[in-house]
């Protein structure tokens, strides 16, 4: 997706997130963040915009995080928190080309343009965790906005992050045998193939798979992410398999 494209999704998102967290008492149970209230959703959400401010203006993501007095800061006034994050952010992306450096875990990339990317995900993920907690419906997803955060997850999360966190995940991939998993929607689909050593992802296949799972764009984004289950989803073959793919993606998504 375009960068002006990703910008203007986490703009309506973020405005949504907090039109929503606004509406609704901070001691809301947040049902698909387990342990969290809405009050920790919007002082998470504030939390990991202000750290990536510091990636980029510093050009070193912090040692620890996050500070103290932020940390108070996002139990006492989440909202005015998420406000004041949420400029500085958007601060930061107005004033750095996206191609210029900016700290951060993902290795291949360490650029202001991966984290225009990642905050728009992060964004819609967390605004549709405030509209499950507030019981209210969904706002659309937007089909490139789904498609490109299903490959974000699958790409970055799945493939790259257990190979590069395989030390943690080898628990969680100890039982994987390579079965193909496909993962269809309009406009996309992948096949996951995880192993002991990681999970293979490959963009469009076409051989023939024992199991596929396919829905929506917004369907598929939510069900990768955990925050639908497979009632939201068409699965044909052998769904066996999706017990330990959804460990997998709970494992990575942590």
């Amino acid at each position: 997706m375009e960068y002006a494209r990703l910008r203007e999704c986490l703009a309506s998102d973020a405005a949504r997130l907090r039109e929503v967290a606004n509406d609704v008492d901070g001691s809301t149970p947040v049902p698909s963040c387990p342990g969290w209230t809405v009050t920790d959703l919007v002082g998470h959400v504030a939390l990991v915009y202000l750290h990536k401010v510091e990636c980029m203006a510093r050009g070193v993501k912090p040692e620890t995080w996050p500070p103290a007095d932020l940390a108070e800061e996002a139990k006492q006034q989440p909202l005015a928190l998420l406000d004041r994050a949420y400029r500085a952010l958007t601060h930061e992306f107005d004033t750095r080309l996206p191609n210029a450096p900016a700290d951060g875990w993902y290795e291949p990339d360490r650029t202001v343009g991966f984290w225009i990317r990642r905050m728009a995900h992060e964004t819609v993920v967390h605004r549709l965790d405030a509209e499950l907690a507030a019981g209210v419906p969904s706002a659309p997803v937007p089909d490139d906005l789904a498609i490109d955060g299903i490959e974000e997850f699958l790409y970055i999360f799945v493939m790259w992050g257990t190979s590069a966190w395989l030390e943690w995940a080898r628990d969680i991939l100890a039982e994987a045998t390579g079965q193909d998993v496909r993962l269809v929607t309009t406009g996309g689909a992948w096949l996951v193939r995880p192993t002991p050593e990681g999970v293979r992802v490959v963009e469009d296949p076409s051989e023939p798979v024992a199991t596929e799972v396919s829905a929506a764009p917004a369907d598929l984004l939510r069900w990768v992410w955990g925050r639908a289950g497979d009632e939201a989803v068409a699965v044909s073959g052998d769904a066996s398999r999706l017990g330990s793919l959804r460990q997998i993606f709970t494992f990575v998504a942590q």
